[in-house]
């Protein structure tokens, strides 16, 4: 499949409302543009096959805490999903098929796979975008848990929350309940793409960076953020006018951001350019 066309599928995916967008479709759809002959539909049928072995061993226990027990045992012992701390900036941990090929990923991917395994077995969860950290939770106002999906389905209660953020900022943070709000569809493949963007900077592949960076704009497409990192990818590749309209563009929009002086230094590079 063309590069376009995949792109288009992921378009149209965001333009139906928040709640009926297809997490597992979409990531998916992002996977196509670098994988163009992987099979979507395929995918989501291991998805279901999945969630049946799974909905077998749970049978009969509708006890919320069991259902996790059950979940975790299927994914983790017996399928040998598990966090890749080895590689965590591979891109490979931001493909959906390429997590369930190699039951390996980084929070965020892994986690939509026990949010997609969960669903189907009627016992939705939601994304909980914590900083530095994903994690996922019952969507029920019952229970105050969270899941690491990274960490083997680990369940942490607020105070191991806690915990683990002063473990990734090397001080006790103060728990806001933003921390805790359930992430939308639109935000989750955001943090996705994000992850993706990075992965791909970190190894100076800026063109599959700019990709990652146009589906965000797809996303959220008011993000000067954005528009900035944009404009830098299409300076790395030698794109002057389009560098200079989207530099410019985040100027108009953060006219004080604290890299402000050195986009400026990267416009009158590129004015040079165009002499």
């Amino acid at each position: 499949m063309e590069r376009s066309s995949a792109r288009q599928r992921f378009i149209q995916v965001l333009q139906q409302p928040e709640v009926q967008i297809d997490l597992a479709e979409a990531a998916l759809y992002i996977a196509l543009e670098a994988y163009p002959g992987l099979d979507v539909e395929e995918y989501l049928n291991a998805l279901d096959t999945m969630a049946e072995e799974v909905r077998e061993r749970i049978e009969g226990e509708r006890y919320p805490l069991r259902m996790l027990q059950g979940i975790n045992r299927y994914l983790y012992d017996d399928l040998g999903f598990r966090g890749n701390e080895e590689e965590y900036y591979d891109p490979r941990n931001s493909f959906l098929n390429e997590v369930l090929d190699r039951r390996t990923g980084i929070p965020i991917t892994l986690a939509l796979v026990y949010l997609e395994i969960a669903r189907r077995v009627d016992f939705p969860m939601v994304g909980v975008s914590m900083p530095g950290h994903f994690l996922i939770r019952p969507d029920r106002s019952d229970m105050e848990i969270h899941i690491d999906a990274f960490h083997r389905g680990e369940i942490l209660f607020r105070e191991d929350c806690a915990e683990r953020l002063e473990r990734i900022y090397g001080r006790r943070l103060e728990l806001h309940p933003a921390f805790f709000e359930a992430v939308g569809a639109r935000r989750f493949l955001a943090r996705m793409l994000t992850n993706l963007k990075f992965a791909y900077w970190m190894r100076s592949d800026w063109q599959a960076a700019l990709g990652a960076v146009e589906r965000l704009l797809a996303v959220f497409p008011n993000t000067p953020a954005e528009w900035r990192d944009r404009g830098i990818l299409h300076y790395r590749l030698g794109h002057p006018a389009a560098a200079r309209l989207d530099l410019e563009n985040y100027l108009k929009s953060a006219p004080e951001a604290e890299d402000a002086a050195r986009i400026r230094e990267l416009l009158a590079e590129l004015q040079k350019q165009e002499r």
